[in-house]
């Protein structure tokens, strides 16, 4: 049975949706964050270090775990788009600002947001997030012959 989250908006692009979810998770706001998703039973996320979560009960109680400690200030620095009517894959380099005993510290997280175009607009499907180092914010765009 799916539990019933407040009526979003009709979100007119996934870069729309991708600027709110960051935004929800800086206000530590789960209502707001958990109505970006898509309502498909199969929706994912992973975040750094983490499981893989799939559905809506087991994505929100992760998120309530990490707002029960404070909001998350990650904004994206790079965001790597493809595109096309009905699917956006961005690949983003986050941010995070974190705090610890010597004062305010930076993360930096890899993530892959993947977005779908439903009858109530764009809606998030998948967030998979991995840790990431400083070195990241460097592009690597060599081609490769191979693809693995």
């Amino acid at each position: 049975m799916r539990r019933p989250k407040p009526p979003a908006p009709s979100i007119g692009s996934a870069d729309d949706v991708e600027v709110e979810f960051y935004e929800a998770m800086r206000r530590g706001d789960i209502d707001r964050l958990m109505a970006l998703w898509s309502d498909e039973e199969e929706i994912s996320c992973v975040h750094p270090g983490g499981p893989r979560l799939i559905g809506a009960v087991a994505i929100r109680a992760a998120f309530d775990a990490m707002f029960a400690v404070g909001a998350i200030d990650a904004r994206p620095e790079k965001v790597r788009r493809l595109d096309t009517h009905s699917t956006a894959v961005h690949s983003v380099l986050e941010r995070v600002r974190v705090m610890s005993p010597d004062g305010e510290r930076f993360a930096w997280v890899v993530a892959t947001n993947v977005y779908l175009k439903a009858a109530q607009g764009w809606r998030l499907v998948a967030h998979h997030a991995s840790p990431g180092t400083a070195s990241e914010v460097q592009d690597s765009t060599e081609t490769a012959s191979t693809l693995h």
